[in-house]
């Protein structure tokens, strides 16, 4: 079964229940199965920087469903769970972002994978790395934790989460 990478991340609201709201979203449906969830991560934005921090996870995902439906249920639960379009990397109560799908690369005006920036973003890396470190990125041919030291020094702009209700990171899922 192909396996995809979803990054999610929230700055609006209940920022944690809404990112596993999505996640029991995915997980009901018969199509894939989330396999592996990271911590959570507090980020700081990138871009538009007067908002507040983002909550950042990433999961691991098995799924029967190609690439571009994948992409289209991630936008829709997007929609279901708030998100309302507004500018270029402004707040959002839900981002479902499709980083990585099996080894394939696809470059087109609706779909781009390897997610063009994610190697560029610790947000992405630093969870990633933690539940995949040896992942190979299909196009720089480098593992991501390669990749994640390439980046320098980000430990100011994420920082793990501890969150009242988990009182450590939470279980890897299978």
């Amino acid at each position: 079964m192909p396996t995809a990478v979803i990054g999610i991340g929230s700055n609006v609201g209940n920022k944690i229940q809404i990112c596993r709201r999505a996640i029991d979203l995915l997980q009901e449906m018969p199509s894939h199965q989330v396999v592996k969830l990271s911590s959570w991560y507090d980020t700081v934005p990138i871009g538009y920087k007067n908002q507040p921090n983002f909550i950042n996870a990433v999961l691991i995902l098995q799924t029967i469903v190609p690439p571009f439906k994948l992409l289209e249920i991630l936008q829709n639960l997007e929609c279901k769970l708030g998100r309302k379009a507004t500018w270029r990397n402004g707040p959002r109560p839900i981002d479902l972002d499709l980083i990585l799908y099996d080894n394939l690369v696809i470059d087109r005006d609706d779909l781009t994978v390897p997610h063009p920036r994610f190697a560029e973003r610790a947000f992405v890396l630093i969870p990633l790395v933690e539940i995949w470190p040896d992942l190979i990125h299909p196009v720089y041919f480098r593992s991501m934790s390669g990749l994640l030291d390439d980046l320098g020094s980000v430990r100011h702009l994420i920082k793990k989460h501890h969150h009242p209700d988990q009182k450590s990171a939470p279980p890897h899922m299978s």
